[in-house]
């Protein structure tokens, strides 16, 4: 599979009628898909722990998308081959008193990857161009500055060593109705139902836009945009395992060589 097709390139116009939610390009069924997931899981497995052991180079992975999309269900089955200890997830909800008195990325840099980790952001700093773009929570005088501010945080961050990967859960509002019903209905899940996000869904049109306006502005050489179709989860959880594989492998990552003349150390007996 070809993770460029899912790839915004930098300068390039998003336009949704070119990106089918429902679409699995380059894998047919979710019987077909097994394999080559758990291969990418085991390869995810790998890729962090020499991550971890060089100890030179961290990860980012920016989650974003409409509500229901997946952000939790990718963290559970495609981020879990991560050993636990090398990772990082921060959800980023309503910003806090001592936040807001600070600047909108304060909260953000605190909170991105040492080296050698990997750092999982559900929601992101691109609330900042998204729910407060739509809902009006500032004017556009504001937010519209928060673009270019973004591009050079991010720009900090790759200087430094850090891979970003961002990734657009891409599902349709068909769609949505089916898991916001399911989690409605369903005992297990009703505690991530929100009325609120019913709200948000009347504004569907204007959210798009403003994802639009983000992943045009902000995909970059050193911080892609990538659009992930996620009507069908198994499809969804194959594309971002794929992304991710592709990510780390090209970070010239190696374990730290051993001691020297490691083969003459004998092992004592235990005191």
């Amino acid at each position: 599979m070809k993770v460029e097709r899912f790839r915004i390139e930098p300068g390039s116009r998003v336009d949704w009628s070119e990106h089918d939610p429902e679409a699995t390009p380059g894998c047919a069924s979710k019987a077909a898909a097994a394999a080559p997931l758990a291969r990418n899981l085991e390869r995810l497995f790998e890729l962090q722990e020499m991550l971890y052991a060089q100890g030179e180079r961290a990860l980012l992975i920016v989650l974003q998308g409409m509500d229901t999309s997946g952000k939790d269900g990718v963290i559970e089955h495609v981020m879990g081959a991560f050993n636990p200890q090398g990772v990082q997830i921060t959800p980023f909800k309503v910003p806090t008193p001592d936040e807001l008195a600070h600047d909108f990325l304060w909260r953000v840099h605190k909170a991105t990857p040492g080296r050698g980790m990997v750092g999982i952001f559900n929601r992101s700093h691109y609330e900042d161009v998204l729910v407060v773009r739509v809902a009006r929570l500032a004017p556009k005088a504001v937010w519209s500055k928060r673009y270019a501010h973004i591009n050079a945080f991010e720009k900090l961050l790759a200087d430094s060593g850090v891979a970003i990967v961002k990734l657009f859960l891409h599902i349709s509002p068909e769609e949505q109705v089916k898991r916001l019903i399911e989690r409605r209905d369903t005992p297990g899940k009703q505690w991530k139902f929100s009325p609120g996000d019913l709200e948000v869904r009347t504004q569907w049109s204007a959210y798009m836009e403003a994802y639009a306006d983000a992943l045009e502005r902000c995909s970059t050489a050193w911080a892609p945009w990538y659009v992930v179709p996620a009507n069908k989860k198994w499809y969804r959880n194959l594309v971002v395992s794929e992304i991710l594989v592709d990510t780390l492998s090209r970070l010239d990552l190696a374990y730290p060589p051993p001691p020297e003349n490691i083969a003459t150390f004998e092992i004592p007996p235990a005191g």
